[in-house]
């Protein structure tokens, strides 16, 4: 068992960090304020092969894996969640194209995404179906040789900024299995019937493009089927089996984001004639953070590792979610309270990660999904 990165994965770590610093660092304030995002980063992060690096090269990708993804993703979180969120979400599902898509679907799709020159999401919640996805009514009805979609889904990414979307859709409702009702269908964001209203005034991410989504007999080819029909609930779990990992390291990055804030400001802040880091009572605080940071960081890693071995486990993935996620909430309430009064404005960067890391127990599976899923395989079937 080996816990050290390797050269080449160091290389990347190094690399994302110059990038996040160069780019993101200077432009996150005002970007979170804004409610903004200079499309042209996604261009720069494309040319240097920051984007869904575990897209195959064979499709434009660098043809690492998924902790490679993860360690470029905890580098951008750490100077800045928005922007990080952004940066991430440009390839969000394309692991579906990667594991059940056809070679036509792969070429087409994957390579403009890798190259940052096309922006893609994933529309799964809808207003009464979030952790529920076997409840999504959006329906898509086989004509011919289109595909006729109907229906709202709600805080999608990229839902007014993608080129294109994958939507979880009812295509079987007569279907007794609830989990073989639903498939996975390509929509272009340019066919009529489809409109996107932007959302603003989240508590964080701002910086990230979030859509309510709107389709009103919105025709796609049959050919924009991803998968099998019917098959479309199981194909989106191994997708979150494979996103939430990364996903962990989003917690991961912005937990260390905060600390690193944190030992900046004890270093340079003086109470009562000395600094605050020389306080036993800061120091404790700041070894309680750390500790949390490496257990997050080492599940995180295992996760993405299983899967780069083909060995994916349901429950590290599960866990190594919830607890990066808990690890960032838990973290950046300690380092604004290191902050004290000087954290409450938006002139410290730790108010921004402060409004950032609650979503993480939210989206991507609610903590309490997590919870459930790894309790349930812990007992096993009773």
């Amino acid at each position: 068992m080996d816990f050290e990165l390797s050269s080449e994965q160091k290389d990347i770590r190094q690399a994302a960090r110059e990038f996040a610093l160069g780019e993101l660092k200077d432009i996150a304030g005002s970007c979170d304020q804004n409610e903004t995002f200079p499309s042209e980063l996604i261009k720069k992060a494309g040319e240097l092969g920051f984007l869904g690096v575990f897209i195959d090269e064979a499709y434009g990708g660098a043809g690492l894996g998924f902790l490679e993804h993860a360690i470029i993703l905890e580098e951008f979180w750490r100077v800045d969640p928005g922007l990080g969120q952004q940066l991430c979400s440009v390839s969000f599902g394309a692991e579906e194209f990667l594991l059940f898509g056809t070679e036509e679907q792969k070429e087409k799709f994957l390579p403009p995404v890798a190259e940052g020159k096309s922006i893609m999401g994933f529309a799964i919640t809808e207003p009464d179906a979030g952790s529920d996805t076997l409840s999504a009514s959006t329906a898509a009805v086989l004509e011919g040789d289109e595909y006729r979609i109907n229906g709202n889904k709600v805080m999608i990414g990229n839902g007014s900024e993608g080129n294109f979307i994958l939507v979880f859709c009812l295509t079987d409702p007569e279907e007794k299995r609830r989990s073989r009702r639903h498939s996975i269908i390509i929509v272009e964001t340019d066919r009529p019937g489809y409109e996107a209203d932007p959302l603003h005034g989240k508590m964080g991410l701002r910086a990230s493009n979030t859509a309510n989504i709107f389709l009103s007999d919105v025709r796609v080819p049959k050919e924009n089927l991803v998968g099998k029909r019917g098959n479309g609930f199981s194909q989106l779990m191994a997708f979150f089996d494979r996103s939430r990992a990364y996903v962990a390291a989003h917690g991961v990055g912005l937990s260390q984001g905060a600390l690193d804030q944190a030992i900046d400001h004890i270093r340079s802040r003086e109470q009562f004639g000395r600094k605050l880091g020389s306080f036993q009572s800061t120091q404790f605080k700041i070894a309680d953070m750390a500790t949390k940071i490496e257990l997050a960081r080492t599940l995180a890693h295992k996760a993405c590792t299983l899967l780069d071995q083909g060995k994916g486990d349901t429950d590290i993935t599960a866990m190594a979610k919830m607890y990066s996620a808990r690890t960032a909430v838990e973290v950046v309430d300690e380092a604004l309270q290191l902050h004290g009064g000087y954290g409450y404005f938006n002139e410290q960067d730790i108010e921004r990660f402060y409004r950032a890391a609650k979503v993480l127990e939210i989206y991507e599976g609610a903590k309490e999904v997590e919870k459930m899923i790894i309790g349930r395989n812990t007992i096993g079937k009773l």
